[in-house]
């Protein structure tokens, strides 16, 4: 939808304007990128239209949107923000350097290795900005760069979209949002792991499994898991219901102006080699690859929770996992949560993938009876006995050999490379860190939630992976029971100093007085 823009913008644009026209700079990771594009398409020849096709796909949620991109009339008493030169100074040392520019060309090595010069200038121009609650074109400008998920990409959602914005509004924006972050409520949904200082996905993975197991040991109980899949929720956020949501959370009115205007008339192109395709104006969803966005969705999807008791909504961005308790075959509050949950995505603009949400009921009962599907919209959710939630393999009877298999496949592979670098005579030093970080990582992934529930058959497999790497580095490597050990101590330790965590009402204090 067209959007209501003030005079003051062409003001604040003047010097800033980008010639959408210009050709986009050259892009860190497009090289690979298309050569993966080549690869798929069998030929350059296809890659010169593909942009003009993927731009209109991926604004395709624009048409959904029917409201009207309205500004609030400004209040003489609002408190704006002002940033000060030393704040901007610091933001732009911090910048990571190897991130590729926007398509202002600015590079974020120039903002880092010039940030004190560079900050008097951006400082009048961020607080200009927060005034007049208008943000320059050229910071808007989004450039994306498509890499097919797969190697045979047969259609135009086979592509995702990697987006670049400008470096420059990236720190913008990270000013800003520790700005919101101060004014928000503490009293935000819990269950949104993801953007929040004490969340990770280990977190979410564990409240879905301790919500289930504590209510199959009572009787004749099952758990109905459904695992929501969303069609680019990020892209389907409509500006004028994320403001109202806003205000309520106490944003005033020159904030959510400029947070309107952020969202609102953002230019948009394709880039694949070196074609790109026409500029389209977005008026929906939140650009990816901002820092602002993420934040923006958790609020947005803040009053989507659970309005039964027996049911959860446990939530990591926008991966979201509905845990029904069931008891004495009663289904009605999960029914109806389900029934809930489309309504809220229908009222709030986003499309809930039928076809991809997927459930697993978890039964121990010996007289188990077959379950009635779920529908969502009439459409029949295909029920799985495992589904793979963020990055873990869970099954309906709650068993990790499944996981544990894929984690030292996996690893094994990783093995090859650690060898080969021994063979070109890398020291231990180089060696280790490899392994720390490819390894490793792959072995602890989310240990905290399933490590403690494996058979013993499979914490002897997963050692037997790190006594290979031992051998293969010629360093001692701590042993996977200890890295688990030590994980669950840092855990407990964070959730135990953080009340508003889910899981700080699991801890209680000794007789003595310690924890």
């Amino acid at each position: 939808m067209p959007c209501d823009e003030p005079s003051n913008r062409q003001s604040l644009n003047t010097g800033l304007r980008l010639n959408h026209t210009t050709p986009a700079p050259t892009l860190v990771g497009c090289g690979r990128a298309c050569k993966l594009l080549q690869t798929t398409k069998g030929s350059t020849a296809a890659s010169t239209s593909l942009p003009g096709k993927l731009n209109p796909f991926y604004a395709r949620f624009e048409a959904s949107n029917t409201e009207a991109c309205m500004r609030a009339s400004a209040v003489l008493d609002d408190c704006v923000i002002t940033l000060s030169v030393a704040d901007v100074s610091q933001t732009f040392k911090q910048v990571n350097i190897h991130k590729a520019a926007g398509s202002d060309r600015l590079p974020g090595r120039v903002l880092r290795a010039c940030a004190d010069q560079l900050a008097g200038v951006f400082t009048y121009i961020f607080n200009m900005s927060l005034i007049e609650s208008v943000i320059p074109t050229c910071f808007k400008q989004t450039t994306i760069v498509p890499v097919p998920k797969n190697t045979k990409a047969t259609c135009l959602n086979d592509y995702r979209p990697v987006a670049l914005t400008s470096v420059a509004m990236k720190c913008f924006e990270r000013l800003g949002m520790a700005h919101i972050n101060t004014i928000i409520p503490e009293t935000l949904d819990p269950l949104q792991f993801a953007y929040r200082p004490n969340g990770s996905t280990d977190d979410a993975i564990s409240i879905a499994l301790h919500t289930a197991l504590s209510h199959l040991d009572k009787r004749n109980t099952y758990v109905r898991m459904l695992f929501i899949d969303y069609s680019s929720a990020f892209n389907t956020i409509v500006p004028s219901k994320l403001i109202t949501k806003l205000r309520i959370l106490g944003l005033n009115t020159s904030l959510c102006n400029w947070i309107m205007d952020f969202l609102t008339g953002r230019p948009q192109v394709v880039r694949v080699c070196s074609n790109t395709s026409a500029t389209l104006i977005l008026n929906t969803g939140a650009p990816q690859g901002c820092m602002l966005s993420p934040l923006l969705y958790s609020l947005f999807t803040n009053n989507c929770m659970a309005r039964h008791d027996s049911n959860t909504i446990i939530k990591f961005a926008d991966d979201t996992t509905v845990v029904g308790l069931i008891t004495d075959n009663d289904e009605t509050a999960c029914r109806e949560e389900v029934r809930d949950l489309a309504g809220w995505c229908q009222n709030n603009n986003v499309s809930l993938n039928v076809t991809k949400t997927k459930e697993m009921i978890v039964d121990y009962r010996k007289r188990s009876t077959e379950h009635a599907p779920i529908l969502i919209d009439g459409a029949v959710v295909e029920q799985v006995e495992s589904f793979k939630l963020l990055g873990v393999h869970i099954n309906n009877k709650l068993e990790w050999s499944k996981h544990t298999k894929t984690v030292m496949k996996r690893a094994r592979q990783s093995l090859f490379p650690l060898r080969k670098l021994k063979r070109f005579g890398m020291g231990p030093e180089i060696l280790k860190r490899f392994y720390n970080c490819n390894i490793k990582s792959i072995l602890t992934g989310c240990i905290t939630a399933w490590y403690g529930n494996c058979l013993v058959s499979d914490h002897k497999a997963l050692q037997r992976v790190v006594r290979t790497a031992q051998y293969i580095t010629g360093e001692k490597l701590p042993a996977i029971q200890d890295l688990y050990t030590r994980r669950c101590q840092r855990k407990a330790l964070k959730i135990v100093k953080d009340p508003s965590h889910p899981s700080h009402r699991l801890f209680s204090l000794l007789p003595h007085g310690k924890w």
